[in-house]
């Protein structure tokens, strides 16, 4: 049996533009009406969220919050989503 993928939201300061949500890809990408965007999305493991906040920080976003979420049977997200690509980069 092979191990669930845990589910992070993390909140940045500031809109992300509509390109990073194609860039995200099956990472949900939602903008709250206080210049907050929340990223939720599955990570396979520690490496992983890592790298993705590691990318987010050279990119000069400010990490707002990181919460790890209980597994969500709708965030069946595809294997070359960002969280995925990272780690195997």
């Amino acid at each position: 049996m092979s191990k669930k993928s845990d589910v992070y939201q993390i909140c940045v300061q500031g809109y992300l533009k509509a390109n990073w949500a194609e860039w995200l890809q099956s990472v949900q990408v939602r903008h709250k009406r206080n210049g907050v965007t929340i990223l939720t999305g599955q990570v396979i493991d520690q490496s992983a969220l890592q790298g993705l906040l590691d990318y987010l920080f050279d990119m000069g976003i400010t990490i707002l919050s990181l919460k790890r979420l209980d597994t969500h049977p709708k965030m069946d997200f595809l294997h070359h989503s960002l969280f995925h690509s990272i780690y195997l980069a």
